[in-house]
């Protein structure tokens, strides 16, 4: 009988065989992989780190960047803050600047309102036309109420700029706009008010003016009489569009209170109060005694026997005496080359060289002289030269007519 054959003899050796062509297989592949590998590294080392480097400062670069922006943010709005507290400041700084502005105007307007108020003549005595309940009179202008500056503006100085401390809160900005609208609406209203007292001026000037030429006077006349000289050292105002208005209107209102103290040293009054009418006008007429034509230097005045004559301006008193044909005659110097005359007088009240007041009583009608019955003689004289009385008294009615 054969020798029996180990088991799994072959087929083990080949198993094994087969097992150990895969490891080595194996073995050599990994070897292989690692030399692959060795190889690429060896190769792309340096391209490789190169990359990653670039990698590495990019990503610094852009972090970098990104702080730089940051830090100019940070600057822009750290700017912008300090930009917008000088605005603060410089708001502020202006509404102060503006409330001394405005108390200065008001200061001029003050000033103004009171130049607007009453005058009075080269006698001292207000402007009055007459003594009758019809009185003739140059009223002042009512001038417009000064526009105040209001504490409630709470504005301060520089002394006291600590407790104004800048803020860019919304509340500071909305009180500020508040303040500068206040500002703007007193400003204004100053400028208008300026504006209504030079138009008054203006207004009761070309009315004088009228007044003058009713009495065909010039007024160059009494400019002689006003030549106090003035001065002062030199204190600039400014020289803007509110100053430049209340200039003018201290023009207009000294242009009419030269025409109010004109006015008033004329013989604008009626010489007696009650109003009888005329008996008889001024110029040629027939003589009373002789029938023969002959100049009435004056007007005669119907008038009670005893009734008070007055001054129809202020003046001085040159003749107070019996004179001829004019009887008891009161003659009164009113400057000017002005002067009235009251003829036949029954009394005579003034004495020469007094001096009277307009509306003054200088005597009492009566029929003294060349004169057939009671009435008042009244002249009025420029420069020695009789002219008519009626252009005086008219100018007086249309002075009252206001």
């Amino acid at each position: 009988m054969p020798p029996a054959r180990p088991s799994g003899g072959p087929d083990r050796i080949w198993v094994v065989r087969r097992r150990t062509l895969a490891i080595a297989a194996a073995a050599f592949g990994a070897l292989s992989l690692w030399a692959s590998a060795a190889t690429w590294f060896i190769v792309f080392r340096d391209e490789a780190l190169a990359r990653f480097m670039e990698r590495q400062g990019a990503m610094q670069y852009a972090y970098e960047e990104r702080i730089s922006a940051l830090r100019a943010r940070l600057d822009r709005v750290a700017t912008q803050k300090l930009l917008e507290q000088d605005g603060v400041e410089t708001r502020l700084a202006d509404l102060a600047g503006r409330q001394v502005a405005l108390e200065s105007r008001q200061a001029m307007l003050a000033g103004l309102a009171e130049m607007a108020g009453g005058a009075t003549g080269e006698d001292g005595q207000p402007l009055s036309g007459a003594w009758t309940a019809r009185e003739a009179r140059t009223p002042p202008v009512a001038p417009a109420p000064p526009v105040p500056t209001p504490e409630s503006l709470g504005l301060r100085t520089e002394a006291d700029a600590p407790a104004l401390s800048p803020s860019l809160s919304p509340s500071m900005t909305t009180r500020m706009a508040m303040l500068e609208h206040s500002l703007d609406g007193f400003e204004a209203r100053q400028s208008l008010a300026v504006g209504r007292l030079a138009a008054g001026g203006r207004s009761e000037a070309a009315r004088l003016r009228g007044v003058m030429a009713e009495t065909g006077l010039d007024a160059r006349r009494f400019a002689a009489a006003r030549s106090g000289g003035i001065g002062g050292p030199l204190v600039p105002a400014g020289s803007g569009p509110f100053e430049t208005a209340v200039l003018q209107a201290q023009r207009d209102l000294g242009e009419r209170d030269s025409l109010r103290r004109i006015v008033g040293a004329m013989p604008l009054r009626r010489p007696i109060a009650v109003d009888g009418g005329l008996s008889s006008t001024f110029g040629y007429r027939a003589d009373p005694f002789t029938r023969g034509l002959a100049l009435h230097t004056g007007i005669d005045l119907r008038s009670e026997y005893g009734a008070p004559a007055r001054a129809t301006a202020a003046g001085t008193v040159t003749q107070a005496d019996y004179a001829g044909g004019y009887g008891n005659m009161v003659e009164i110097d009113h400057g000017h080359g002005l002067a009235t005359r009251y003829a036949h007088l029954s009394a005579i009240t003034v004495t020469p060289g007094q001096v009277v007041a307009a509306g003054q009583m200088v005597g009492r009608v009566g029929s003294t002289g060349r004169s057939t019955g009671t009435h008042l003689h009244y002249e009025t004289r420029i420069d020695g030269e009789p002219v008519d009385p009626q252009r005086f008294l008219r100018a007086g009615a249309r002075l009252a007519a206001r």
